[in-house]
């Protein structure tokens, strides 16, 4: 089969950058890109490419190439859906806040609103790709919703998972030049081969095919829970050297320098900071948890849950240390945030550690002052609010947004480096310590900056994994 139109449902930090990307190098296939909320679909629309609602570096020259040639963004979501021989579902699927599953489990309920939307609308054959992160077996879900809740025609449906393996802020460069592409299907049956087909030849149009695995559906599934799970894994492992190097005055950074180096190793997400943040490792690795609760492994659950466990500690350490190092009270003090995204290079703040950091420090009265330069001051009230740790109003009283970073530290008792923004590092950093209540602090949570340079320009100076006193 030879896929003309692809119909994606969902214009987020997955659908958007795909669905372009896919559109650019195929300029024989029309890709429309769906969303009920038109407010984002107008992003999307519009003429200024800096308005994008995602930002990822490259995504303006891509959408700028391909929108209104064959990349076409729209509220019409029927007659997408309609018109479509292949239809990608990625929609949100947080973790639950309710009912069986709470705090763990992944909510299916958009997956399974979309699914009875494309059983209602269709009338030709469909190949449905779950695009979204979700649960093993839910393609069997899906696939009972659309055979069972059909209009009455007679159409035939296939489904495939195709997770992503995206890392926000190289988005761009890791669909274009992926490690490998994952397209998992029924390889019991021609039609569930076929249809696999289908989708690697819309990839191998630019990746070649031997980057291109095709497994069983429900292989495919897990591989993506287990992809991030490891990757967090990794990061959570790092983070709980970071604070035995703090004691025993090791640097984690030299730690992780000499173990990265090891092949069987190998260098990546080695990086102490904070904690990880984003829309995945967490959602994920819970997920993986849950259902290997509802199997009865309970020796499994606990291993993964413990990867939370630790990120949860760091970032909850990283906030108590600005606490106790300004004097056991942030009361009334003014600490400014340099960084509120989860990850530089994107504008997603999913589970990012600032929120939380924000959170202690409100608790304890202290006035946080936040700069981002992508993100948003209603996006960092709703973070907070989100929380419901205090009111609305409090959280508003107690939190600023400032378009200057130089605004945001004046005054301010302490800097605190909450993502790893390249700009950060060209600041003029004396004039900041000038402005600045004395003695200025100065919290690197990002391992991002030069400390003795800051020394000498006369901060007090703790950096994440240091045991330098």
């Amino acid at each position: 089969m030879k896929v003309k139109n692809i119909c994606c449902i969902g214009a987020g930090y997955v659908g958007g950058p795909t669905m372009a990307v896919i559109a650019q190098k195929c300029p024989q296939i029309n890709v429309t890109v769906v969303d009920i909320n038109e407010k984002r679909i107008a992003a999307w629309n519009d003429k200024d490419l800096s308005k994008l609602p995602v930002y990822e570096p490259g995504l303006d020259k891509v959408v700028e190439e391909a929108r209104g040639r064959n990349l076409f963004f729209s509220t019409a979501v029927d007659e997408a859906i309609d018109k479509a021989d292949m239809i990608f579902i990625s929609v949100n699927t947080p973790t639950k806040t309710y009912g069986k599953g709470k705090g763990m489990a992944a909510d299916l309920k958009y997956i399974e609103l979309c699914a009875r939307q494309i059983a209602r609308v269709s009338k030709s054959d469909k190949i449905v790709v779950e695009k979204s992160t979700l649960p093993v077996r839910t393609a069997s879900a899906i696939k009972s919703i659309l055979d069972n809740t059909g209009n009455g025609s007679d159409v035939k449906f296939q489904i495939l998972s195709n997770p992503e393996f995206l890392a926000e802020g190289t988005a761009v460069e890791d669909l274009l030049a992926p490690d490998r592409v994952l397209v998992g299907g029924d390889t019991s049956t021609e039609e569930g081969k076929e249809a696999m087909e289908a989708l690697v030849s819309v990839y191998a149009n630019w990746v070649s095919r031997d980057h291109i695995l095709t497994t069983n559906v429900w292989s495919s599934e897990l591989s993506k829970l287990t992809a991030n799970a490891f990757l967090a894994q990794r990061v959570s492992s790092i983070n709980a050297l970071s604070e035995l190097c703090e004691k025993t005055g090791a640097d984690v950074n030299e730690v992780a320098r000499a173990i990265g180096m090891d092949s069987r190793i190998g260098p990546k997400f080695l990086k102490s900071s904070v904690g990880f943040g984003g829309s995945c490792f967490q959602k994920d690795i819970l997920n993986l948890v849950y259902i290997a609760k509802t199997y009865g492994l309970s020796e499994v659950a606990d291993y993964w849950e413990q990867v939370i466990t630790m990120n949860d500690h760091q970032k909850r350490r990283f906030a108590h240390n600005i606490i106790s190092t300004l004097f056991n009270t942030v009361s009334g003090k003014k600490i400014a945030f340099l960084g509120w995204a989860f990850k530089k290079d994107t504008n997603d703040t999913r589970e990012s550690a600032a929120i939380y950091v924000a959170d202690e420090l409100l608790n304890e009265q202290s006035n946080v002052a936040v700069y981002d330069p992508k993100v948003e001051e209603e996006q960092m009230y709703a973070d907070v609010d989100y929380l419901n740790t205090r009111t609305s109003e409090e959280n508003r009283a107690g939190l600023s947004a400032y378009q200057d970073p130089y605004e945001a530290c004046k005054d301010a008792h302490a800097i605190a480096v909450l993502t790893e923004w390249d700009e950060f590092k060209t600041y003029d950093w004396q004039k900041l310590y000038d402005q600045m209540q004395k003695p200025a602090f100065l919290f690197d949570g990002r391992g991002l900056l030069n400390i003795e340079e800051l020394e000498e320009i006369g901060f007090v100076c703790y950096k994440i994994g240091s045991g330098k006193e």
